[in-house]
């Protein structure tokens, strides 16, 4: 007789049902795995017959199958022990319950303890699409998985607990449905603590409200990580669609803490300069999200921008436009979305002097030209805003005066973020940063006098296509900031402006 347990899977950023099937039949003692397991998977059989022993279950002294269905998917992770273990005991007769709207999920300990696992959000939403009423989870992923309504999360520290609920003995309590609207964001940071920078700030705050990619360059200690630290602060707040998916890219990741439900603050994601490419992109046999993806929706800041490897930084080109990054491998080819808002900062030389007011640079022209050109000219091109971030005051600095606070800027960025809502209701375009070519033409038009001043810095300054459609997607969020229907010339002309210093440095 063979009995059926239900499982999940994950593939990407995608779900799948998983049925394990065991049969328990006359013959040599022996413990087949089969259904394309991985290395993890295949020790399930260890895991499980020391577990059953431990409990003080029998196992059984026959020939037992276990299949994995759909055998045609390679499956990976520990996550299967679990099931595996209820579909042992109910094949021998030691556990009579019917599961058929149960699914379990976990690793075991070899004392029988359930251990947390990656990617239980995904799941959990999969198990209610089937119909799944009744979800076992271990312990610690209890907080994400209550964020899904409609189904009945069932935490468990051991497999007691679970034996005793499905004999009836004891039940365990359903996790309480996590409601997104009591989720808070707190955070310390805060724009007032920055002294001076009033230019630097400007372009955060026109970069935060379309969602541009912002280059910072200036010497040590002018304060580029700070600000760049402070940008989630004023971004929107996340839409709970947004938190979802944030919040399901990092748990496939094995990157969300136990006592988290949902991710409420944008990520923040500050990669060291030697992360490799994979790293950032994502890799595996079977791929997990990189710093990219796990940046998503949020803002992913590079520091020291030359420092990175070359081959990393040119991955970034295509997720940087497109917003999602493809990674193809033998087991499939994943799609992760990665729409991030990208802020660099790098020092304009070796020493980090070059063009300091006060102090001198020692780097020769060959040192600070190799330097700079670590910086492809295609990925420059993909950076919006480029803003100089000098020293700082002592004036500034010693002031005890608090700048603006965060609180006011976010009310001037989500109110330009509320014209764009509007204004693209009804495409997939959610910011100013991702206008799509059908649209560009519709929202960015220019009179006669602003595509005049558009031409000469065309000109002048070499631009290339993309820089032009640039600089107009940034004046178009000037404008928005200003709720002006309309662009006007002196929109275009602080948008140049941010448009510069390439040709400072590199020219």
């Amino acid at each position: 007789m063979v009995i059926t347990v239900n499982s999940l899977g994950l593939f990407g950023l995608d779900s799948y049902s998983v049925t394990i099937e065991a049969d328990i039949s006359r013959g040599i003692g022996a413990f087949d795995l089969v259904g394309l397991p991985d290395a993890a998977v295949k020790e399930s059989r260890d895991r499980v017959r020391t577990a059953m022993k431990n409990c003080g279950f029998e196992f059984p002294d026959s020939r037992i199958t276990i299949n994995l269905a759909p055998a045609d998917v390679k499956k990976e992770g520990a996550i299967y022990d679990l099931p595996i273990f209820i579909a042992i005991l109910m094949a021998t007769g030691q556990l009579e319950t019917k599961a058929e709207d149960c699914a379990f999920l976990g690793e075991l300990s070899l004392g029988g303890d359930i251990r947390p696992c990656n990617g239980v959000l995904p799941m959990a939403i999969k198990a209610r699409k089937d119909g799944i009423k009744n979800l076992f989870v271990p312990y610690g992923n209890r907080k994400e998985a209550s964020v899904v309504a409609g189904i009945n999360i069932l935490p468990a520290k051991n497999v007691f607990e679970i034996y005793n609920h499905l004999k009836g003995t004891m039940l365990i309590s359903p996790e309480q449905y996590a409601e997104p609207s009591a989720l808070k964001a707190v955070t310390s940071l805060d724009f007032s603590q920055v002294r001076g920078q009033f230019e630097a700030k400007r372009a955060l705050e026109i970069a935060a409200a379309g969602g541009h990619n912002i280059l910072l360059i200036g010497p040590p200690g002018s304060g580029k990580s700070m600000l760049a630290k402070r940008v989630p602060t004023i971004l929107p707040k996340l839409t709970f669609e947004e938190s979802v998916e944030t919040t399901k890219i990092h748990s496939i990741a094995g990157a969300l803490d136990d006592d988290i439900s949902l991710i409420t603050v944008r990520p923040f994601r500050a990669p060291h300069h030697t992360v490799s490419p994979a790293g950032l992109s994502g890799g595996g046999s079977i791929p997990k999200p990189g710093e990219v993806s796990l940046a998503h929706n949020g803002v992913l800041f590079l520091d020291e921008l030359p420092e990175f490897n070359r081959a990393a930084l040119e991955i970034l080109r295509q997720p940087l436009e497109e917003g999602i990054i493809t990674i193809s491998r033998a087991a499939g080819t994943l799609r992760y979305p990665c729409s991030v808002m990208l802020i660099a900062a790098m020092n304009p030389c070796p020493c980090g002097y070059f063009n300091h007011p006060t102090k001198d640079c020692i780097c020769n022209e060959h040192k600070i030209r190799n330097y700079l050109n670590k910086v492809s000219g295609p990925l420059l091109d993909r950076m919006d805003i480029h803003i100089e971030v000098p020293p700082v005051d002592y004036d500034d600095l010693s002031s005890t005066q608090d700048g603006e606070s965060s609180q006011e800027i976010c009310k001037r960025v989500d109110a330009a973020r509320a014209v764009q809502i509007e204004r693209y209701k009804g495409t997939t375009v959610t910011c100013n940063a991702r206008i799509t070519a059908a649209e560009f033409q519709k929202v960015c038009r220019v009179d006669d006098n602003t595509n005049r001043i558009l031409k000469t810095a065309f000109d002048k300054m070499g631009l290339s296509a993309r820089a032009y459609d640039r600089i107009l997607k940034v004046a178009r969020t000037i404008a928005d900031l200003e709720a002006s229907e309309e662009i006007k010339s002196a929109h275009v002309m602080e948008a140049i402006q941010y448009r510069s210093l390439d040709r400072k440095y590199w020219s």
